[in-house]
């Protein structure tokens, strides 16, 4: 069935992330970055109908100087969003970056309200920015990370919940949890923490509230558990996944992990995206790239907090160029994903089988990829200055080769019948 989609163009945007915020809104970031191009870096709230229309309902325009909202991840249950935006450069020379930031939309919703915020980046590190924001399956826990440094914070307060992490080789590119675990995908490897327990059960301090002036109290107060500094426990590691030997990839080619996510209700599995780079050969400018998905097996099993071996039971491969972002769908049944040779494409998480696949869906790499809510929609964005909407076909949720595969069999049924009649 061929796939419904649209392309809206937005003039002097171009767009780094997006998320939705309901099943029907969606925040967008972007902008012309640090840079002094003269392109506002900015915020946008659009109303997205299920007949692909884009509807602006308001904007944030960030500070001069700030940078653009590289990455985002939204809480709709709380109708808000946590995005990362480096500070101007003068308060990043200054140690004042603040580029972890919660927003939440108003109840008007005209208006997008700044709440948290926090800088989690190493000082001095000018070049670096929060590339990854991702939200727990729970929404208690925040996962953001620059080039090397991971830190986990509890959601939407932003106060650290366990000590942030630096990994010792290789650059981070995505992050995902189970409801247990976090794995942390770098380049080179996939990096299994278990989640440290909140503080109501792991002896944290309880910081009862202050009483404000001569106030009595009415009832009992609630007691607000927190940790010291020195009582924030480390993430322990329990499991280094190395990148395994890719099917059907080119000899000798360098393999490096691009992201990974969890299938969103069985945390028994977890897809991965890899990019091959095969030799360059000698009349040839550049290495051949070709990107694939891997398929997982987590084993869950066994005392909390034990080692999780994890075994592949599944690749394909995705397509000609590297791959560049990668969602999965909330209803778990498809993977969609966006590559450097501007490909959007979507395939069956159970099979793998390429199920849509839209060439030259942006004029330049694509940048961010989400589903909505419903899993009736897939938005994707690029630096070209545009966002696409994408209708998932209604056959895809019926598993198309399984009623195809019975469709034939009746068929050899009623011929095998006519000719035994004969």
């Amino acid at each position: 069935m061929r796939a419904q989609h649209s392309t809206h163009p937005l003039p002097a945007f171009p767009v780094y992330s997006c998320a939705f915020v309901a099943s029907d809104q969606m925040v967008v970031g972007g902008g012309g970055g640090a840079a002094k191009s003269g392109i506002k870096n900015k915020l946008r709230l659009f109303n997205v109908s299920q007949d692909r229309q884009l509807k602006l309902l308001c904007e944030h325009e960030l500070e001069k100087g700030e940078d653009a909202p590289m990455s985002i991840a939204a809480h709709p249950e709380s109708r808000s969003f946590v995005c990362g935006i480096n500070s101007s450069e003068e308060r990043l020379k200054r140690d004042e970056n603040e580029n972890c930031r919660v927003f939440s939309i108003s109840d008007s919703g005209n208006a997008l309200i700044k709440g948290a915020t926090r800088g989690t980046l190493p000082s001095g590190a000018l070049e670096d920015y929060q590339r990854v924001t991702v939200i727990s399956p729970d929404g208690k826990l925040l996962a953001v990370a620059g080039e090397r440094d991971l830190s986990l914070l509890a959601f939407p307060s932003l106060l650290p919940v366990a000590q942030s992490v630096q990994v010792p080789k290789g650059e981070i590119y995505d992050v995902t949890f189970s409801p247990t675990h976090l794995v942390l995908a770098t380049n080179l490897n996939l990096l299994v923490y278990a989640l440290p327990k909140p503080p109501s059960e792991d002896n944290g301090e309880k910081t009862p509230k202050k009483k404000k002036g001569k106030q009595k109290s009415k009832g009992k107060e609630k007691e607000v558990h927190s940790r010291t500094p020195s009582q924030t426990p480390e993430l322990r590691l329990v499991d280094t996944v190395d990148i395994p030997s890719v099917p059907g990839a080119p000899a000798q080619s360098v393999v490096t992990f691009r992201a990974a996510r969890f299938h969103p209700s069985d945390f028994s599995t977890l897809f991965t995206a890899v990019n091959t780079a095969a030799p360059r050969a000698k009349k040839s400018k550049m290495a051949k790239m070709q990107a694939y998905i891997l398929k997982w097996r987590v084993d869950l099993s066994g005392e909390q907090n034990s080692a999780r071996p994890m075994s592949l039971e599944g690749s394909r491969k995705a397509g000609e160029g590297g791959l560049t972002c990668l969602d999965v769908s909330p209803n778990g049944k498809f993977l969609a994903f966006g590559s450097s040779d501007y490909t959007l494409g979507i395939l069956d998480s159970t099979t793998l089988s390429p199920l849509l696949s839209i060439l030259k869906a942006h004029e330049f790499p694509i940048t961010t990829v989400r589903f909505s809510p419903t899993s009736t929609l897939l938005v994707s964005g690029g630096v070209d200055n545009s966002i696409r909407i994408v209708t998932v076909p209604e056959s895809f949720a019926g598993q198309p080769w399984t009623m195809i595969i019975l469709v034939i069999l009746a068929l050899l049924v009623i011929l095998v019948a006519f000719l035994l009649q004969k």
